[in-house]
């Protein structure tokens, strides 16, 4: 494909760096350098390259934006401007203030146009990688006749990142993976400019970049911008050159490594660290300005330029969308179901007659219900797909009868597939992991999960909390949930996850206690489309509660709390459980009530859920005049305390766990009949 490149798309480009120095500028502080020297870039992408509509943000046929160098949110911010992608000058001139659409680093939803929240360096490698991934189950779900490439539901994810990207694990993890998907539909451009926060990166970042990225299966290719500069500018045939090519590689993702000096065409401060993470200064801007021939005045650019770059992209994407929009009204009128299955997946919505699980008493992990569940929703929910960090057997995420998601040659005897598959395989790669699904919910046609241990949530904390942040409906399932994981030892036994996670604001932490609760669970988080969840689940069996006269439905799950077994009388202690915990208050009760002491039982699978309920629902299940309490739960009491009240008490596990048999833990640990009994009398 031939590029135009014209005096006007020089001038816009300069305009970026204009708005992106004095935007910095005026608000004392921000990140100037690399929106400066990669302004072409940016502006090749958005008004040469990238099929966007701006009229239309939620697009399904677009391509995708991924600024994984989250800091230098102005190299997006200038292009959303030029282009009228949704942002003002009063949006530039209001960069990182209170209230404003241009935030220090791009948020999901909270600006148009931008596709994920990025910052933490190397996350949005992690999404662009979902998103990419999720193209091709796009096509499986509503297109899968069409030749990749040829597919209403294609798009082209395109990432930038910078060394500090390439530094960090996730993108590491999350190419690697890429590279094993085949993933030609994924385009990075690595900004090379040797530059990060301490200086240059030869103190601590020497590797051969593209021979890592050919050793992952990529495609990988580099432009070097720091000799020699075309008449208007950098070599931006050179670098479209590259992408064209890289588009060209449908069975690779590509790598264009863009060797740049950071800062440039600063007179005087191009190539320092210092115009990475501060603002540049009056003297050095006014003479960047003189060289690019602006006025010295903030904000002084030329209209005329903006109005012509939003006329040529609205001229652009309009003609990509008609010729979209007359393929899918084809389409539609062809495939009535698969029409219908995208608009409910669009809408959000679940079948109206979705049907889950019903277990009957006995005895089951929870982390075993858990794929029970999965399977009898495959068939019923087709969107929804997932898998587990090399753990599938121990966490029960594969639905049953399910193809791997993998390309020609990835199969193996155990996961035969095909690149339209449905089951995940995300190797030992916890971190990015959690990235990829945030990246394939983000693209918002289908419904991913992931799983792996929940001591290992860990490696996946950063994962969650951006999810929250971003309001991502991405399901971590976290199975060997507490020290009844047993003879694996301290290293796996998670003590203090369960109050790790739940602080995360917006993060749904839910821990059924038996099979039907498990059930319920994945029902209401299913509804759930505006947040995270995760569920926690046992590698022991534990008891599957009979539900009628005595012990209540488990549809109270979905209220997060509810009265799981009333006392004899009116309640003198209430004993508040969550998972196989539940079981231990059960019995327990019986005791009490034994010895005279009317005893009500709570499950509370979920606090955030509980949180949310009526006052009045929380009084009834937890009434203000009964202030003897007990939480039960096989981890920190951390949390507990608002539930209990001052008069309460927790039993809890206030330490590491040990190595031996995951009853003896519990025995050890005190999670006994005997010593519920015994803290709960303590508080009557």
């Amino acid at each position: 494909m031939t590029l135009t490149w014209t005096k006007t798309d020089a001038r816009a480009v300069d305009t970026a760096r204009v708005l992106a120095a004095d935007a910095v500028e005026k608000v004392g502080n921000g990140h100037p350098g690399t929106p400066i020297s990669l302004a072409a870039v940016a502006y090749l992408l958005y008004q040469k390259v990238m099929r966007t509509d701006p009229a239309d943000d939620q697009w399904i046929g677009r391509d995708r934006f991924v600024l994984s160098a989250g800091h230098a949110s102005m190299l997006q911010y200038a292009q959303l401007y030029l282009g009228g992608l949704g942002l003002e000058m009063e949006d530039i001139q209001s960069l990182r203030t209170w209230g404003s659409k241009t935030p220090g680093h791009p948020e999901y939803g909270h600006t148009k146009f931008v596709e994920c929240t990025t910052g933490p360096l190397g996350a949005g490698v992690s999404n662009a990688v979902g998103m990419a991934m999720a193209a091709r189950r796009h096509r499986a779900l509503f297109e899968p006749e069409a030749k990749p490439g040829a597919s209403l539901f294609d798009y082209t994810v395109y990432c930038i990142a910078g060394d500090g990207c390439m530094q960090e694990g996730v993108a590491s993890e999350a190419s690697s993976l890429a590279g094993t998907q085949q993933l030609g539909n994924l385009i990075v451009i690595y900004d090379d400019n040797h530059i990060s926060i301490e200086g240059d990166t030869k103190i601590a970042f020497t590797e051969d970049v593209c021979a890592r990225y050919e050793a992952y299966g990529w495609h990988v290719q580099e432009v070097d911008w720091t000799h020699g500069h075309t008449e208007y500018g950098e070599d931006v045939e050179a670098l479209h050159a590259a992408i064209d090519e890289a588009r060209k590689v449908t069975d690779k993702p590509s790598l264009i490594k863009l060797t740049t000096v950071i800062g440039w065409p600063l007179p005087n401060k191009q190539g320092h660290h210092g115009v990475h993470g501060s603002k540049i200064g009056g003297d050095e801007i006014a003479a960047m300005k003189e060289l690019l021939g602006f006025p010295d005045e903030p904000f002084a650019i030329d209209e005329d330029v903006v109005a012509e770059t939003r006329a040529n992209l609205a001229q652009r994407g309009k003609a990509a969308r008609d010729e979209w929009d007359a393929r899918f009204a084809r389409w539609q009128a062809e495939h009535p179901d698969r029409a219908a299955l995208l608009d409910r997946v669009r809408a959000r919505k679940l079948p109206e007659d979705l049907s889950l699980p019903v277990f009957e008493e006995g005895s089951m992990a929870t982390r075993a219900a858990s794929g029970a569940v999965l399977t009898a929703l495959a068939d019923q929910l087709p969107e929804l797909w997932g898998g587990s960090a090399d753990l599938a057997g121990s966490n029960n995420t594969t639905m049953k009868g399910q193809p791997s998601f993998l390309p020609e040659g990835r199969q193996s005897d155990d996961w035969p597939g095909s690149e339209l598959g449905r089951t995940l395989h995300f190797g030992v790669r916890e971190h990015a992991m959690g990235g990829i699904v945030n990246g394939i919910n983000l693209a918002g046609l289908t419904r991913a999960y992931c799983g792996t241990f929940l001591v290992f949530a860990d490696y996946m904390r950063p994962t969650a909390r951006l999810a929250a942040l971003s309001r991502i409906p991405s399901v971590f399932v976290w199975t060997h949930d507490s020290v009844g994981v047993g003879e694996d030892g301290p290293t796996h036994q998670p003590i203090e996850h369960l109050a790790v996670m739940r602080a995360i604001p917006g993060f749904d932490v839910v821990r059924p206690s038996d099979a039907n609760e498990t059930s319920v669970a994945w029902g209401e988080v299913l509804r759930r489309t505006g947040r995270p969840s995760a569920m926690i689940l046992s590698r022991q069996n534990l008891r599957t509660i009979p539900r009628g006269e005595r012990y209540a439905s488990a549809e109270g799950v979905a209220m997060g709390g509810y009265v799981v077994s009333e006392a004899s009388s009116e309640p003198k202690l209430i004993l508040i459980a969550s998972g196989s915990e539940v079981e231990l208050a059960l019995d327990a009760q019986n005791r009490l009530e034994a010895d005279g002491v009317p005893t009500r039982v709570v499950s509370m699978p979920c606090q955030e859920w509980f949180d949310e309920q009526p006052d009045e629902y929380r009084e009834q299940v937890l009434p203000a005049q009964v202030t003897a309490r007990v939480s039960i739960e096989a981890g920190i009491a951390l949390g507990w305390s608002k539930y209990v009240g001052p008069a309460g008490a927790s039993v809890s596990i206030e330490h590491f766990g040990a190595s031996a048999a995951g009853a003896k833990c519990f025995e050890e640990f005190g999670f006994t009949v005997d010593n519920v009994v015994e803290v709960a009398k303590g508080v009557l």
